[in-house]
């Protein structure tokens, strides 16, 4: 079994070492060690340095558990996203008994189970939770074997009817989970499919990023937008046609966007931008992007805004500089 799990390495200096094969199974054990901490010690991993006074205090498999899934929530990076997933897979009833010999106490309080479910679909009714974090929390639904939320999206799916559907942040990212989990390929997003609103649009962003073309026009959009498809468009994405056109973006939207656009993971080829209210403002902003190395548009729509002769100056001075723009429409 250890073959499988540690590489052995060999360096001049450091002799020779082992590592993990996968990373997984680093959060496997240090999930295990988090209950093995709690079953010992009383108390949860994250509370080592406690204060005398609270250090006499038993904690409990839920509150280990709480406190696993709001540190899990502060993290920006998502370091602590598989060790949660292990750590709630570890304390299901079913997988208590793989747990035998280990530990001295076997919790076997199904209020433990419906507690930890219930305290996950209250954090993802935060619409302020990033649609990474909401993810990883139906993973960790899915851990728990609970999959309420997601058959009930997956009916409306079926049944076309999420266009005109008012969901809450939690069913909005139970979309985003059951399609991100598809089997099928995303060539293509089309949010009048779904919600015409930026809050929709946020909530479906991962899916997005996993697609080759988005379909957003006509979609009462607003600046809004623009700044969460530029964080989009500067992460791991396989975007490489955006439309845009028909909603209120304005020049502060595009502004927003290119400084996605701005970024090296940005392979983006296709811009299109028409009747988006933009001045000469936006044509600033896209001939600094478009002159860019980093630039790989080929097509650029901005028919129908007010650019003025000043707009397309500044535009043609951009194009001017190392550009690979094969069409502009203005």
């Amino acid at each position: 079994m250890c073959t499988q799990i540690f590489k052995e390495e060999r360096g001049i200096i450091l002799g020779t070492a082992f590592c993990f094969v996968h990373l997984s199974i680093q959060e496997f054990i240090a999930a295990l060690y988090a209950h093995l901490f709690l079953d010992i010690c009383k108390k949860s991993v994250f509370n080592q340095h406690e204060s005398t006074e609270q250090e006499n205090k038993n904690e409990t498999m839920i509150d280990l558990l709480k406190t696993a899934v709001d540190k899990a929530l502060e993290s920006e990076t998502g370091h602590l996203d598989l060790f949660l997933r292990f750590l709630l897979g570890l304390s299901l009833q079913t997988n208590r008994p793989l747990l035998r010999g280990l530990l001295t106490q076997q919790d076997n309080n199904d209020e433990n189970y419906k507690e930890i479910v219930q305290y996950i679909k209250e954090k993802l009714e935060d619409k302020k939770m990033s649609p990474e974090r909401s993810i990883n929390l139906f993973y960790c639904l899915n851990e728990l074997n609970d999959q309420t939320l997601v058959k009930e999206i997956q009916t409306q799916l079926r049944e076309g009817s999420l266009s005109s559907a008012d969901l809450s942040p939690a069913q909005w990212s139970a979309v985003a989970f059951v399609l991100l989990t598809s089997e099928e390929e995303m060539e293509e997003f089309d949010l009048q499919k779904f919600k015409k609103s930026d809050e929709c649009l946020f909530r479906l962003m991962e899916v997005v990023k996993i697609s080759k073309r988005a379909l957003l026009n006509d979609c009462n959009l607003t600046d809004e937008s623009c700044s969460n498809l530029a964080k989009a468009l500067g992460s791991d994405n396989n975007l490489i046609e955006v439309n845009m056109s028909n909603n209120n973006l304005q020049d502060s939207g595009v502004k927003q966007l290119c400084i996605g656009l701005e970024n090296i993971t940005c392979k983006l080829e296709t811009l299109e931008l028409s009747n988006c209210d933009l001045t000469e403002e936006s044509c600033s902003a896209l001939a600094s992007f478009l002159s860019s190395d980093s630039s790989s548009l080929r097509y650029l729509d901005l028919s129908n805004n007010d650019l003025k002769d000043s707009g397309i100056k500044l535009l043609s001075d951009g194009l001017k500089e190392n550009c690979k723009l094969k069409k502009l429409r203005k």
